[in-house]
Order: C-alpha cells, then structure tokens, then sequence
C-alpha cells in the first residue's frame, strides 16, 4: 500500500506505526514535515519550511489559523507535486492540530484520511485556570476558543479521527464524537519492563551516582514547566529530602516550553530553584534535561517512586512506559491521569496543587516495600492488559483497512 503521513514534527505520534509498515517492503511511505535530522528507515521524507505570514496585520485571535491556514496551503501543492509525479497514496495519515490536512482532500477527493484529534480546548474546567498561581484574563478566553478552530473546520470535513484517550474524546463537543475513535496508544512491553536487579546494583548519570542503598525519586516531562507540574515537584523536594537523608532524586526534562506561557529572561526550573535556593539539597537533585532513551528506560527501572504530574491535559507518553516498567507511580488526581491510575491498585493520585500532599505520598511508598511491591506489580499488569504496543498497532491496522478495504 501507499501511506502519506503528515505532521510537522516527523515522526510525531506515529513512531511506532511507522516502524511497524517499514519492516514490510511492499509498502510505500512518504512523511510530509517540517526538516529535522530524524530518519526512520524504509521512509522518505518530503519537507517543508514554517510558511511566513504576511505583513498585513492578522488580528491576534487569528494568527494561529493563519499560519495554519498557510500550512494548509503549502502541504496542498507538495500534495499536488507528488501527485504530478505519480505518487497517489492509498491512505493518509496525520495530526490535525496545525491545519496540514485541511487542504488536501481538495487534491486526492476519494482518499481516505485519518486525523489524530489531540485536545478541544475550552476556558473552563480543564488546564485554562486550574492553577491560580497562573491566573487566566478573560482577554485571553477569545485567543482559547479559536484555537479550536482547526479541529472544527477539520471535523467539517465529515473523515475519520482518532483520539488515544477517552477523556480527550470527552473534551470534543457531544456531536463530535461518534466521528472520533479512541485508539489506546501502548508502549513497548519488551522494552518498558521492569528489572529488580536494578536497584541491586550502581546507577549512574554522568556524574550523579545512586548507590544500591539509596532510593531514587524520578520525574519526567519533556519539558520542565507548570503544565506538567515542574514547580509543586520542587515544592515538594524540601519535604522529602529533610525526611529522607538516604533519597535522591532525578527530574529529567529540557527547559523549552510545551505548553502555557515562557518567563521572559529565565526559564522554569531556573525560576523555581531561585525561589527554593537553600530549602534543599541540591547535590541530591539532579536535573539533566532530556536523556538518551537507554538512559531514560534504566532510570525507570531503578526508581523507587515516580512522580507524574499534569493539569488537566493530554497525557504523556512517559506515563504508559512508567507504568510498563513497573513503577510506583505518584500521579496528579485529574482526569487525564486517573484513566490510566486506579488509586492503591496501579498507583498513588494526590491533588496536584498541594506540595506536602506529593511529598507525604512519596515518602510513603519509600517507606512501605509491602504497598509498593503490590503498586509495581499493578503497573505492570495494568501496562499488559492496556499499552500493549502489538495490541496498539493491530487497532491502527484494523482501523486503516476499514477505511481503505486492503
């Protein structure tokens, strides 16, 4: 078969999808991206630069579907190039959330297109003013509803969407939703897995060292900011390390910024270690920004608990592959969480806005090997049951021979 996947970060969400059509060389895939070094054999890349707008003034409201209407525009002509040359795909494939797909049924009308749904945003109930140390003015609340936008003008295109969530297909309007399906994403089970000699033995970041004594609190975000709880994680350090002389503590993360709003001039974790400058150790806490995937996966291992913080938003990939690895995960009671988190069976859920709560959650599975023993093993259990990648790609594969008949 012919794929056209399109996502202006390649390889976005569909990593393993790819990987997975790849090892069949009777399939064809092209990848319509933005450039990036990124490469995954048997896939050929066709790219694109972040259009420019022009410099007529767009209403700040507006500018986001500008430039998305832009991408629009540009991944229709490289469709129409593609086409010209005689590439006409089977199926495409691709993220609705920057307007790239919007344009091209208006190239290939009778070619099926699976869009991934992420998130319907609204200025109440979810992550816009769950926090009130970041407060929201309703000036903002118009900029918030058009950033919907692009998900109505796509799911007006009457094709199919996929969502890997339940809550996020809550979040879409109740019309919406037949015309979305909830395909779980999993995670690698033969990688993600647990591995009790770990703790038996050194660990090691660079020059960070965890000796088999000691317990090992991780965090990870992709980025550290308030959206995955950056600052209540440090709040919550001074608590754990005055009761524990013998923890240290991992927060892996890099210092962009995902989602919400930048400090001008600093970044988070420097802005909240100013604000706790001396409250803790610092030579127990090492924050190495992103790591190498080996290195992320054996520190998953190691760890004697795992705290996963969010708003009210998506959730992370971290979260299905802590839980395949068997962590004794501490995570934020909201909803996006507790879908995957049953309470004192796969983990712990503790109000994300209360430090002290996070802190005596933690010291308490370091402090009870019965509770967390029977923690890990749900995680696991949950991971096999639920995130089981092979289990994953069957209902993407099932999915796309729906909607092409091959």
């Amino acid at each position: 078969m012919k794929y056209l996947f399109v996502h202006q970060n390649f390889p976005g969400q569909y990593l393993h999808l790819l990987r997975h059509l790849g090892a069949d060389p009777a399939n064809e895939i092209m990848f319509i991206s933005e450039p990036n070094t990124n490469q995954i054999p048997g896939v050929r890349r066709v790219l694109y630069s972040t259009p420019t707008p022009d410099q007529e003034p767009v209403h700040p409201v507006a500018r986001d579907f500008d430039i998305a209407a832009r991408r629009a525009e540009v991944v229709a002509a490289m469709c129409t190039n593609l086409d010209r040359l005689g590439f006409k795909p089977d199926i495409v494939i691709g993220h609705h959330g920057w307007g790239e797909l919007l344009n091209i049924g208006d190239v290939w009308p009778d070619v099926p297109v699976l869009g991934y749904f992420e998130f319907y945003y609204e200025t109440n109930g979810q992550d816009v003013d769950f926090d009130p140390q970041f407060p929201m003015s309703r000036d903002k609340f118009p900029k918030i509803r058009a950033m919907n936008v692009v998900n109505l003008l796509a799911l007006a295109l009457r094709q199919r969407g996929q969502t890997p969530t339940e809550w996020q297909q809550t979040r879409y309007p109740q019309w919406a939703r037949p015309h979305i399906k909830v395909i779980r994403e999993g995670a690698r089970l033969d990688v993600c897995r647990p591995n009790p000699a770990a703790r038996q033995q050194p660990f090691s970041i660079g020059d960070f060292h965890v000796a088999p004594g000691e317990k090992l609190v991780t965090y990870v975000a992709r980025n550290l900011e308030p959206y995955r709880g950056v600052h209540v994680m440090m709040r919550a350090l001074p608590d754990i390390l005055r009761e524990r002389k013998d923890v240290k503590v991992i927060m892996v993360g890099g210092d962009d910024v995902s989602y919400g709003a930048r400090l001008v001039g600093s970044t988070w974790r420097e802005h909240f270690q100013t604000e706790l400058k001396g409250q803790y150790d610092e030579s127990r806490v090492l924050m190495p920004g992103q790591l190498p995937y080996d290195d992320y996966v054996r520190m998953l291992q190691r760890s004697d608990t795992h705290v996963y913080l969010t708003y009210p938003f998506v959730a992370s990939w971290s979260l299905r592959e802590a839980l395949a690895c068997g962590c004794a995960i501490v995570g934020s009671d909201v909803e996006s969480v507790s879908e995957f988190i049953e309470h004192g069976k796969n983990g712990l859920l503790v109000p994300f806005l209360e430090p002290p709560k996070i802190a005596g959650a933690v010291l308490k599975l370091l402090g009870d090997d019965k509770l967390n023993k029977r923690l890990r093993a749900g995680a696991r259990k949950y991971a096999e049951q639920h995130l089981d990648m092979n289990d994953y790609l069957a209902r993407m594969m099932r999915t796309i021979k729906d909607l092409t008949g091959r």
